[in-house]
């Protein structure tokens, strides 16, 4: 084990120094490391410093931690805690960044980017090259190289000149030249006073590279302002035609800093309005309402039946625009419900060979159950998503054109970025509602994009389609977040941290507050789903069990009605306008659609007298007696197609109306006539001319016809992509620091010296099996324990500090250090055994 007293030489040692709290914030911080669990520390310390891992690492720094490493980066290494501040600071004193950096350098530290005490401070390898300058990949700050790495390949003799140009002592050699060159330019009364005796035009080319790109392109005879500039080494040819103005210059010049603004604080959240709070949540109620209402209309129209599914899936484009105009919305709007629905599992494919959408036998459950129960289940569905309806008619890296409910549409970052802009809606006071710029802002600075800033990226289109969708889902009311959508967010909020470094000094494990708030697990969402729908249940809107009939032939329904009434007036009546009140309208078609579905002029009398608060207007009754008295009068049925009727004046008028030409009627009997068209058709150009025609079966009977709902075999609801490893929990963290404490143990404990060179690092001992059963025997005798290698039936290998307890039959007992508990080894899997050191 290492000793406390020594500063740490490796990443692997600082980690070896840490305790199991530490490493299990390490663990849960950078979930990647964890899997598969690795074999000890060392093996810990190197994937930590593998390139995927690094990068990924960076991506979830918060924009004063990725700062800090940037410093760091362009620091030497290692650094001590006293020139990273400067580098952050500059000349002056800036409170804000002294206090901020211990909390990032903690960050730095727990991540295991950082390591080294604070005299010296080193950077992980792998996230210095990525964040170092170079001309590939310039650096953030803006920096260049130092004057010893500009100036590799540059003649001996050259780098004399610069020397004496600056009034220096010649050395002898150039290692020494460069050495007192870069003491020059960062000593600032001697550099200051070189800059000073610089011609006007030398400085401003200097003020155009200070804060970068720090390259510049000359011609093969520069100026004489340049020239001055060149032969000081204030400018280091790097290629032919192109200069760097050297690290230390540009640091003199920025007066220290390595950033030209350092913001150590997350920018605010800034409320755009205020509201009372009983306005947002009547309002959030209402469009939750809507919301439940437009499903329900969108999964009705494909009740019978949905759009059919493309070839490469999803809905066609000519298909959305029919299903905006059937919601009334607007194409983007409507694919965000389609995609809803789809994520809640209440509408997919039904895999037939005429593969179309349809209901899922899910949805008559979610109809049964309470308003306020379903719009919980939208919302959790809406909340976890991966599925991005904006993306819909986007491009993907193919060029082909994305589509509602096609591939493509998944982003794993999207729940984390609803739920953390709903958790800033949280932290506003209730009733306010924030401008867009400064979410964005913050998002921005919770995780920075790592190179050029562009308006158009993920995050932060996530966001605004997130506030515009949690508005139309009724989470929030006129742009705040209501009572009922900050219970859904439940232990989302950022807690506040439990202790945070207090100086450069403080090297206890920190817990600080997550920059982003982490998605809840199923239970917990599960859990604030019941308790968000037990607060919006009494904000919605009680269903009515009566309409208001008018003599215009229409009814008002002043507000949502029954399940059963509004089915039956559907069928009765056609929809004409929507809002806060629906109005119907009566006609002979809707009449006739009713008598169809089987109802009796009688039924429909006693339906509107018991559901009517006004008394029925005649014209309606009229229309209901008028419509069922021609009702049925002819029927059709299958020869191709007959009509027949009673009433032979009747089928003449028929025949001698022009627009019977196309179905090619003829008379067979004085009450029937033939037809050369199926019977639907005959119906339907029946009807088109005005008559009332009834289907009847081959016995005689007149036909019922209902609309015949179609379902989907059952359905589970699409499973979100995860965004990367999922984060452990406590009992995995914790089995997985014992194996790693153990097998740690075991790779680190001393072994007895032996005529036999010892294997190198990570490799497995190596002895014969007559040897190996031996000293398995003698350990037995002694109590002693022995480090073995072991290869296990899935050939993969690995390093076990055991105590032998018995060795019989081909196999060992003995008591695992590794895995804390007793097991049975086969020996021929044993690659090798050795003694420990006596002092072990």
């Amino acid at each position: 084990m290492s000793n406390p007293a020594v500063p740490p030489r490796s990443l692997a040692e600082a980690l070896r120094a840490r305790d199991d709290a530490s490493l299990a914030a390490l663990l849960r911080a950078r979930p990647d490391l964890i899997t598969p669990v690795p074999t000890d520390l060392t093996q810990l310390a190197t994937r930590a410093g593998t390139r995927a891992s690094v990068v990924r690492a960076l991506e979830r720094l918060d924009r004063f931690a990725l700062q800090t490493a940037e410093a760091l980066a362009v620091a030497a290494d290692p650094a001590p805690y006293e020139e990273l501040l400067a580098l952050l600071t500059g000349d002056g004193d800036d409170p804000a960044v002294s206090a901020a950096l211990p909390r990032a350098l903690a960050t730095l530290r727990e991540q295991a980017l950082v390591w080294g005490d604070d005299d010296r401070l080193r950077l992980v390898r792998t996230a210095r090259e990525l964040l170092a300058p170079s001309p590939q990949h310039p650096s953030p700050t803006g920096l260049g190289p130092t004057v010893q790495e500009a100036t590799v390949g540059m003649s001996p003799g050259r780098i004399q000149d610069i020397v004496t140009a600056t009034g220096l002592g010649s050395t002898h050699d150039a290692v020494s030249a460069v050495a007192s060159l870069t003491a020059l330019f960062k000593e600032r009364e001697r550099m200051s006073a070189l800059l000073d005796g610089l011609p006007e035009e030398s400085r401003e080319v200097l003020t155009r590279l200070v804060w970068g790109p720090p390259y510049g392109q000359v011609t093969a005879d520069p100026a004489a302002h340049l020239r001055r500039l060149l032969d000081l080494g204030l400018l280091v040819p790097t290629a032919p035609g192109t200069v760097v103005l050297p690290r230390e210059v540009a640091l003199h010049l920025r007066g220290g800093r390595a950033h030209r603004a350092v913001e150590p604080l997350p920018p605010a959240v800034e409320p755009a309005a205020t509201h009372r709070p009983q306005v947002v949540d009547a309002t959030a109620a209402g469009q939750a309402y809507t919301a439940l209402a437009t499903v329900e209309e969108l999964l009705k129209d494909w009740d019978e039946g949905g759009p059919a599914v493309l070839r490469a899936g999803g809905l066609s484009v000519r298909d959305l625009k029919r299903t905006a105009v059937a919601l009334d919305v607007a194409e983007p709007v409507a694919a965000f419900w389609v995609e809803l629905a789809y994520a809640a599992g209440l509408l997919a494919s039904d895999g037939e060979a005429d593969e179309r959408y349809a209901a899922t036998p899910a949805h008559d459950e979610w109809l049964e159950q309470p308003a306020a129960q379903r719009w919980a289940r939208l919302a959790e569905a809406w909340l976890t998503a991966t599925r991005v309806s904006g993306l819909v008619g986007g491009r993907d890296a193919k060029e082909r054109t994305l589509s509602t409910l096609g591939p493509g549409l998944d982003r794993s970052a999207a729940p984390e970025v609803r739920h953390r802009v709903l958790t800033l809606l949280a932290g506003l006071p209730e009733g306010a509602s924030p401008s867009r710029e400064s979410v964005l802002a913050r998002l921005r600075w919770e995780r920075p994009l790592r190179g050029p800033q562009r308006e158009d990226d993920l995050r932060s289109r996530l966001a605004e389609w997130t506030l515009a969708e949690a508005e139309l889902l009724g989470v929030t009311g006129r742009g705040a977040l209501s009572g009922h959508g900050r219970a859904l967010l439940g232990a989302t909020a950022p807690k506040t941290p439990d202790r945070v470094p207090q100086g450069p000094g403080d090297k206890l494990p920190v817990h600080h507050r997550p920059a982003v708030a982490e998605p809840l697990s199923p239970a917990e969402q599960t859990a604030a789903s019941a308790t968000a729908a037990r607060l919006l249940a009494p904000l919605l809107p009680e269903p009515l069990d009566h309409v208001l009939l008018q003599a215009d032939l229409t009814a008002v329904a002043p507000g949502p009605l029954q399940r059963s009434l509004a089915e039956v007036l559907d069928v009765l009546a056609d929809v004409e306008s929507k809002g806060g009140a629906t109005v119907y309208r009566f006609t002979p078609g809707s009449v006739r659609r009713a008598l169809d579905a089987g109802q009796s002029a009688s039924d429909l009398h006693a339906f509107l007298a018991a559901h009517a608060r006004t008394p029925v207007p005649q014209p309606l009754t009229y229309l209901i007696d008028d419509v069922a008295r021609r009702h049925g009068h002819l029927r059709v049925g299958a020869a191709s197609a007959y009509v027949r009727c009673d009433d032979d004046a009747l089928l003449n008028e028929i025949l001698a109306d022009k627009r019977a030409a196309g179905l090619r009627l003829r008379r067979l009997a004085p009450t029937v006539l033939a037809a050369q068209a199926d019977p639907a058709s005959l119906l339907d150009g029946l009807r088109a001319m005005g008559f009332a025609p009834a289907a009847e079966s081959a016995e005689g009977d007149v036909l019922i016809t209902r609309a015949h709902a179609r379902r989907t075999p059952p359905r589970t609801a699409p499973e979100p992509v995860p965004d990367g490893p999922p984060i452990p929990d406590a009992t995995l963290l914790s089995a997985a620091i014992r194996a790693i404490r153990a097998g740690d143990l075991a790779s680190t404990t001393p072994r007895r010296q032996t005529d036999r060179p010892p294997p190198a690092t990570g490799e497995l001992p190596r002895t014969n099996s007559a040897e190996t059963l031996a000293t398995m025997q003698a350990a037995v005798l002694t109590g002693e324990a022995l480090w073995i290698g072991y290869v296990n039936a899935e050939g993969s290998a690995s390093q076990r500090l055991i105590a032998p307890v018995r060795v019989e039959g081909g196999f060992v007992t003995a008591y695992d250090h590794t895995a804390d508990e007793v097991r049975t080894y086969p020996l021929h899997r044993v690659t090798g055994v050795a003694e420990l050191a006596e002092e072990a």
